[in-house]
C-alpha cells in the first residue's frame, strides 16, 4: 500500500487539527493543514518519519516552499506539487511572496 501526504497552505491551519486520513485498498492518504513554511517543513518531516513515501504539495507552495520541503524530508519521500504561479486562496499571491520572508 502506498502511504502519501497532501500538505496545503492555508491562513490559521494548524496541522495537528486539520489533517485527515482518507484509506483505500491501494492509497493511504494523510492530508495535512498548515499556515506557512515553516509548519510545512515540520509537518513534513513528521509525515516521512512516519513511512509517508510521497508527499504532494498544494499550488500555494512556491518554488522555493517546494525546495524547502524536499530538503526537509532528504530523500525519504518524494516530493511533487501542484502548481499556481499566484494562489486564489492566498490572496493571489504565491507562498513564496508571503511565507518565506518569515522564515
Amino acid at each position: 500500500m502506498l502511504k502519501a501526504a497532501f500538505i496545503f497552505v492555508a491562513p490559521a491551519a494548524d496541522s495537528q487539527i486539520h489533517r485527515a486520513v482518507v484509506a483505500t485498498p491501494a492509497v493511504e492518504l494523510t492530508v495535512v493543514g498548515v499556515s506557512n513554511y515553516q509548519a510545512a517543513v515540520t509537518a513534513a518531516r513528521e509525515l516521512s518519519g512516519q513511512g509517508i513515501a510521497a508527499i504532494e504539495l498544494c499550488g500555494g507552495f512556491g518554488s522555493e516552499g517546494v525546495a524547502a520541503i524536499k530538503q526537509a524530508v532528504n530523500g525519504k519521500a518524494v516530493v511533487g506539487v501542484v502548481r499556481f504561479d499566484n494562489h486564489p486562496g492566498l490572496e493571489g499571491k504565491s507562498g513564496d511572496d508571503l511565507f518565506q520572508r518569515q522564515a
